[in-house]
């Protein structure tokens, strides 16, 4: 089959080359990817994670039909359009046993930790494998696994009720365009930190650029500012996350794509109440939810890439014209 792989790390190594069959086993069911999301995840897996198998086939985000099932698979059938759930979990330890996969002491990740998506086809065991319903588009299947879940588990995380407000930084990006209509889903009152207009049509009550995020929260809030904030960003843009959570507040953080070192004012911390919270994707019943839950959910494709195309699908992350999400099309 062809796939994109790389045998060292560095956007350099990454090919479009042929690679060896996955095999089917009995437990396994045979995928063959159509649509593959493009996330900062796969970026780092790329260039700088520690990845098996080498050569390593990266894509943490996919979604296909069904080819084939071993002989023990039950609920998935050939012909099936399909997602998947990306953490690995053994579901024996006590993380699994609380019902946090995404916390497996024994786990990893499909795409970093075993062979992802970009490529023809890939071999997964049934149990991270799950029916996409017909009115999804392969776009939308294709977020599921990163993109949407990360924003749908910070959000019961940090318990976000319809009196609330939220402030999404990074608003536009893979998983900020979830949170927002998430978290209007949730009821919630939704302030857009972003560039784009846009994002009124997936549920934002306010855009807000990110110079002048800091007054125009106090001055929607009337001063109380926000009871969550999302900050998938970074370093960059915290001390500004930090400014607009209020009293009893929640700071919930999944990503450091501006970089990861921060300092805190611990006076505000302590005085206000504030709460930090560090999340990462989500769990296998925030899947099935999720699943339920989106399904007039949008996606924002800027540009879509062929298979062949994998290292400018990378770099396309960090162009200053990006406007939504980059897709790569594998068949």
């Amino acid at each position: 089959m062809k796939a994109l792989a790389f045998d060292k790390s560095g956007l350099e190594n990454l090919k479009y080359t042929d690679y060896e069959d996955p095999k089917v086993g009995p437990n396994d069911v045979l995928i063959r990817v159509k649509m593959a999301g493009v996330n900062p995840v796969d970026f780092l897996t790329v260039t700088r994670l520690k990845v098996n198998p080498i050569p390593h086939i990266p894509g943490v985000e996919f979604a296909g039909i069904v080819e084939k099932v071993g002989e023990n698979v039950k609920k998935i059938n050939v012909g099936d359009r399909v997602t998947i759930y990306g953490r690995i979990y053994d579901g024996s330890c006590d993380m699994c046993m609380i019902g946090y996969e995404t916390l497996c002491r024994n786990g990893g990740r499909i795409g970093i930790d075993a062979n992802g998506g970009w490529a023809e086809y890939i071999s997964i065991e049934e149990k991270y494998v799950y029916k996409l319903p017909d009115n999804y588009c392969w776009e939308m299947g294709a977020s599921f696994t990163v993109a949407a879940l990360t924003a749908y588990h910070a959000l019961k995380e940090a318990n976000v009720k319809p009196t609330d407000t939220v402030v999404v930084f990074g608003a536009s990006g893979n998983t900020g365009m979830f949170a927002v209509q998430l978290a209007k889903k949730f009821g919630a009152k939704v302030i857009a930190i972003s560039r784009k207009n846009w994002l009124y049509d997936f549920g934002a009550d306010y855009v807000v650029g990110y110079n002048e995020a800091v007054d125009k929260v106090r001055e929607i809030t009337n001063g109380k500012m926000a009871d969550v904030v999302i900050n998938s960003l970074g370093e960059k843009f915290w001390n500004e996350s930090f400014e607009l959570v209020g009293v009893k507040g929640k700071l919930v953080t999944f990503g450091a794509l501006t970089g990861s070192e921060v300092k805190i004012d611990v006076g505000k911390l302590y005085s206000k109440h504030i709460t930090i919270m560090g999340i990462n994707r989500g769990n296998r019943k925030d899947f099935v939810e999720l699943l339920e839950l989106c399904k007039d959910c949008k996606v924002k494709v800027w540009k879509e890439y062929d298979l062949s195309e994998g290292v400018e699908a990378l770099k396309g992350l960090s162009s200053p014209d990006r406007d939504g999400r980059i897709m790569i099309k594998v068949s």
